[in-house]
């Protein structure tokens, strides 16, 4: 066994991935984010999300914890959720279970059916919103307002990373319920474990 699965192939091993994230997508230093704010560490969840191994795990993941909301659809603002979208449509149709898989464009298209969402969405689905990592939840709202005004249901939000800014309860205040796979501060211990 690489370390990467567990002895049962439905469920994801958690360690695994945060190891990966670390290994991978985290990073020390002084970054500006996309919102303008300076941090001291940076997060690429798309090295991860897009590695062989980790859009499995990814995918595991998520789809554990969107199950429980009985979801007709699970879709994301484009670019953070397009991979972990098709992951989990993917091992839903192989677990028995599909679930279609949407993702939100940033601007409709300006051309053809002018659509705001692309992929599969059922006219009044209920539906999980992804993402790689959550940060104020201002990408995540923007996905929950295309499906709402689409006239879909949003019963969860999932976040790969919640970097623990706000974001859970921006989501929250929206009366949507919200989960992370895991948080920045996990994989931070991780990655200072992996160095030592």
């Amino acid at each position: 066994m690489d370390g990467t699965r567990t002895e049962d192939p439905d469920v994801y091993d958690h360690q695994a991935l945060v190891r990966l994230l670390a290994s991978r997508a985290y990073r020390e230093g002084e970054f500006v984010l996309s919102s303008g704010r300076k941090s001291n560490f940076y997060l690429d969840a798309k090295q991860v999300t897009y590695d062989p191994v980790g859009i499995r795990l990814v995918g595991e993941a998520v789809y554990e914890l969107i199950m429980p909301f009985g979801v007709q659809a699970v879709g994301g603002l484009t670019m953070g959720a397009d991979a972990i979208v098709a992951s989990v449509a993917f091992l839903s149709g192989e677990r028995g279970t599909p679930i279609p898989g949407f993702i939100v464009r940033k601007e409709p298209k300006q051309h053809g059916l002018q659509k705001a969402i692309e992929g599969v969405f059922p006219p009044g689905a209920r539906c999980a919103i992804v993402e790689d990592t959550l940060t104020t939840g201002a990408s995540a709202l923007r996905a929950v307002q295309a499906v709402r005004d689409a006239g879909g249901e949003v019963a969860v939000v999932v976040a790969l990373v919640d970097r623990q800014e706000g974001g859970a309860a921006a989501i929250e205040k929206e009366g949507i319920e919200f989960r992370a796979v895991t948080t920045v501060a996990e994989i931070r211990e991780a990655f200072h474990a992996g160095k030592g």
